[in-house]
């Protein structure tokens, strides 16, 4: 059956895979980017009949209000939001400037915030939807050198969790895609960074069509609540985070292991 799609961060890594991917099966898409230019060119081959193309800046309300009701005025209703857009700046708190706190709060937290609350408003109107929130598993144990990005997914994990009997009472579903790390820009991002060691601890890189998979069976087809990538990595992440003394030795442990990849990765 044919769905509305509304993505956020639509221009890079995660974002564009999924907006490609929806609309490749026939889906309307409404692809969302602060990168307008860049999107643009993405998707200048796209039947337009079928696809929204719009300038998201998602910390701003206004922005998303108007963006919202551009896509309910063409397609009716929003049938799947996937709240996406996410940024990182590694870290250590000793080293980090103060308008990164606000800089990942802002759109890590208060952009997905927004959008849930934007677009299930118009979804409790059908009593229909399904609402995909993107956190991390950086959501699931803290993971030091990349704390405020952390902090933000454990925000972003703890609100999907909070609000989904809620929703699910009125017809919506909601799911949480905690993923390890995933070969987008995010990784590049990281790659030059002592700080983000930790990130690379896993034996293996996601990529965009793990994260495809997921979101394709286990959150729409299972509709599961919490989706943790790979699960092996995340019940680790739930024990570092159920007893934080084994947490921090596992930090030790890993973070060794995260710095021998991560000057691996650096090479290729």
């Amino acid at each position: 059956m044919k769905k509305t799609v509304f993505i956020t961060g639509s221009a890079n890594g995660i974002g564009k895979h999924l907006s490609d991917v929806f609309y490749n099966q026939g889906h309307n898409v409404v692809a969302t980017d602060f990168l307008i230019e860049k999107l643009n060119d993405q998707t200048k081959d796209w039947n337009t009949a079928t696809c929204l193309v719009e300038k998201l800046n998602v910390t701003d309300i206004e922005n998303w209000q108007s963006v919202v009701q551009k896509a309910i005025q063409k397609f009716g209703k929003i049938d799947i939001l996937l709240n996406v857009a996410g940024v990182i700046t590694p870290g250590f708190v000793s080293d980090f400037d103060l308008k990164d706190i606000d800089y990942h709060i802002d759109i890590n937290v208060k952009g997905v915030m927004y959008g849930t609350k934007i677009v299930a408003d118009e979804m409790l109107k059908l009593s229909s939807g399904h609402i995909i929130n993107f956190a991390s598993l950086a959501g699931v144990a803290p993971i030091h050198g990349i704390a405020l990005y952390s902090a933000s997914k454990y925000a972003v994990r703890g609100f999907s969790l909070a609000i989904r009997p809620e929703l699910r009472a009125k017809g919506i579903d909601v799911s949480v895609i905690c993923p390890d790390l995933v070969d987008t820009n995010m990784l590049t991002q990281q790659l030059n960074h002592k700080a983000a060691a930790l990130t690379f601890s896993g034996n293996n890189i996601l990529t965009v069509n793990d994260i495809e998979k997921v979101v394709l069976k286990n959150a729409l087809q299972k509709k599961q609540v919490e989706i943790l990538v790979p699960l092996s990595r995340g019940l680790t992440a739930k024990l570092g985070n159920l007893f934080p003394a084994v947490g921090f030795w596992l930090t030790e442990t890993l973070t060794k292991k995260g710095l021998e990849k991560q000057a691996g990765y650096r090479k290729l």
